[in-house]
């Protein structure tokens, strides 16, 4: 909801004005002035309307993920570059079931930018290889795949690569 500036602006007041409770001896109003704080530090760090739009999507819902995303109007500015890389890998997601053109676009840019967990670095390259695949780029799915597989590290997308490779077997 607010920027990233704003958000480190309101968490450096809120422990200014915490640290004046604990001189004035107001313990219980200091406390809660420095979990405030943590509070701001947090959203700064994980923007709180891409949770809400991952809450939705794994829920299915769709629509309801791209209107929390589309709150946000200017993601350069409001972002921070990780949440950049997730808010392109959330569009991504979306538009990949009605335009493949416009999903290669967000997902190399979120690859661009950074996903911080190797699972969605991961999902999103092998979102890339199909989409490869389709456009008929053998080589550059073959690559994806092969970068998809060494970031799984837990397994969890092993199916899906597996698939993946049988239908590239058929090009």
């Amino acid at each position: 909801m607010f920027n990233k500036n704003i958000k480190l602006v309101l968490a450096a007041a809120s422990i200014g004005y915490g640290i004046y409770q604990f001189i004035e001896n107001n313990i219980g109003n200091g406390i809660l002035l420095i979990l405030l704080a943590a509070v701001f530090i947090f959203l700064y760090f994980k923007n709180e309307l891409i949770l809400l739009a991952f809450l939705r999507l794994r829920k299915q819902d769709f629509p309801g993920a791209k209107k929390w995303l589309d709150k946000i109007s200017n993601p350069e500015s409001a972002l921070v570059q990780k949440q950049q890389g997730y808010y392109y890998y959330l569009h991504g997601l979306m538009v990949s079931q009605t335009n493949i053109t416009q999903a290669e676009k967000f997902f190399k840019k979120a690859i661009k930018l950074g996903l911080s967990m190797s699972q969605d670095l991961a999902m999103a390259k092998l979102n890339l290889a199909g989409i490869a695949m389709t456009k008929r780029r053998k080589r550059e799915a073959q690559l994806l795949l092969k970068e998809a597989k060494t970031l799984d590290k837990h397994g969890m997308l092993n199916e899906q690569i597996r698939m993946m490779k049988q239908q590239m077997k058929k090009i």
